[in-house]
């Protein structure tokens, strides 16, 4: 399933893409407050008590200076988050209602290409090598 998940993020297809829109704009509160109140926090206290974050200043008397890593690893998980819930509840549901109706439509599922015939000679060849020597 964690395959699935990755070929999801890499591969850019524009139905998947729309989906995520979607549901990743409906999700953004839920995952705002998550972020927030929960990984923020934790980011921050990595940072030290007397840093406002997981940070530092490039020059101490401008905040407008302040570099805030916190705010990226929380957008990253942010990131993380939605497209789990997009795949794990919509796209994984959605190919399995897809193989269960094709075959209900009796459509042959993708099945293994047959060896190529020097592929499977050399196969054989190997084989007898190895129980010959052995």
């Amino acid at each position: 399933m964690l395959q699935g998940f990755k070929e999801f993020i890499m591969r850019g297809n524009v139905i998947d893409l729309a989906v995520a829109v979607v549901i990743g704009g409906a999700f953004t509160a839920i995952v705002t407050a998550f972020s927030d109140n929960l990984i923020n926090p934790l980011i921050a206290a990595l940072g030290g008590s007397d840093v406002s974050g997981l940070g530092f200043h490039v020059i101490s008397d401008n905040p407008a200076t302040f570099l805030d890593f916190g705010a990226v690893i929380t957008a990253a998980i942010n990131f993380l988050l939605i497209a789990a819930v997009v795949y794990f509840v919509i796209v994984a549901p959605m190919n399995k209602l897809n193989e269960i109706a094709a075959r209900k439509r009796g459509i042959p599922q993708d099945e293994e290409e047959p060896v190529p015939a020097d592929v499977e000679l050399l196969t054989e060849i190997r084989d007898l090598l190895s129980t010959r020597q052995a």
